[in-house]
Formats: C-alpha cells, sequence, structure tokens
C-alpha cells in the first residue's frame, strides 16, 4: 500500500455518523468562510476534513446541500437562543433585553460565519430564503406565544407584534456587525430594549 493511500485510509477513520456529519460541517464552515461559497471545492473541504471525497459525498450529495445543512445549523442555534432568552426570567421587559441580547450574541458569536450564512447572495435562493424566514418565523412564534399569554391582544396581533420585533432585532444586529461595532453591544441592545419596551408595554398584563 502506497504511502498517500495509508495517509487516505487514516484520515478516513471510521466514525459514529453524526461526529461525521458535525465533522464535515465543520470543514466546509472553514472553507466557505476562508474562500468564499463559489471558490470552494468539494475537494477543497475533503481535504480540510481529513477525509476522502467519497466519504464527503456519502453525507452530502453536492456543496450546495453542504450549505443548506449549515443554514439549518445556524438557524437552529438562533432558534435555541431566543428560547433561552424567553425562558430565562418571567420579568417581561428583561425578556425583551434577553431576546434582543440573543440576536447580537449570535452575530457576534458566529462572525465571518454569519455574514456567509445569513448575508450570501444566495440568500435569494427559494431554499435558502425558506430556511432564513422560517427560523426567524419560529423566533416570532416564540415571542408571540408569551405577548398573547401576558396581555388581551388577539394571537393574530400578538405574531404581527412578535414578527416586526424579530424582524427589526436582526436587521439591527446585522447593521450593528457591519459596523464593526462602533457602539457596544451593550448599548446597541439597551437601546433597542428601550425602544421596544415603550412600546410593549403599553399593553397592561394580564393576570
Amino acid at each position: 500500500m502506497t504511502s498517500s493511500a495509508q495517509d487516505t485510509r487514516s484520515r478516513s477513520t471510521r466514525m459514529p455518523r453524526s461526529a461525521r456529519r458535525k465533522q464535515l460541517l465543520h470543514a466546509a464552515r472553514e472553507t466557505f468562510v476562508a474562500q468564499g461559497y463559489h471558490a470552494a471545492a468539494m475537494d477543497d473541504i475533503a481535504e480540510r476534513a481529513g477525509v476522502s471525497k467519497p466519504v464527503l459525498y456519502q453525507h452530502f450529495p453536492g456543496k450546495f446541500e453542504l450549505y443548506l445543512a449549515l443554514i439549518d445549523e445556524h438557524t437552529a442555534e438562533l432558534v435555541d437562543r431566543v428560547r433561552g432568552a424567553l425562558r430565562s426570567t418571567t420579568d417581561n421587559k428583561q425578556r425583551v433585553e434577553a431576546t434582543l441580547t440573543a440576536f447580537f450574541d449570535f452575530v457576534e458569536h458566529e462572525g465571518e460565519a454569519f455574514r456567509l450564512v445569513f448575508e450570501s447572495d444566495l440568500r435569494s435562493n427559494a431554499d435558502v430564503a425558506e430556511r432564513l424566514d422560517g427560523a426567524l418565523e419560529s423566533c416570532a412564534e416564540l415571542v408571540g406565544q408569551v405577548i398573547a399569554e401576558d396581555t388581551d391582544v388577539s394571537a393574530d396581533a400578538a405574531r404581527l407584534m412578535a414578527r416586526g420585533i424579530v424582524g427589526y432585532a436582526e436587521v439591527s444586529a446585522r447593521y450593528w456587525l457591519a459596523q464593526g461595532g462602533r457602539v457596544s453591544k451593550e448599548e446597541a441592545v439597551g437601546v433597542l430594549a428601550r425602544l421596544t419596551w415603550r412600546g410593549i408595554s403599553g399593553w397592561p398584563r394580564t393576570p
């Protein structure tokens, strides 16, 4: 057996499917960030992951499917952050700040990977747009449930309010990231939380 064949075999050591998938997604994210989606090749991703190309294709049929899987991974994290923020306290004023912080923490933590997923020119692709919109809708559903439970507004009105809150939280966090954090995260969250709470607190809390 040649040295190169031994290297490929050792790099492709069998591991649980879920662990291998996680490894491949990590390699894909690093490759896309370093080279850009369009310039990256499956060969590059396989090389970065330390696996053979056939192993990569066993998990993902193509580069676009890898990209969609990355979107699913990142958007699930965002929804989990918002869910955790809403559960972190029963004080609604604090919930507002915690929810906005979840968006800012998300974009700050992800950095270049966030831009890759949320600001790529692929965002206009129907499959990509459906996933991103679905994540924001899931966040809005979580926020809307709290509004509907704690006020006398209808479920539809609560959902509308929540979608507005989630929408400007996402846009504001993206703008903050693009500006290089010229305003501190704490100040940015504080300003938006004050604006949001002044609006929501106009509806008295229902026992």
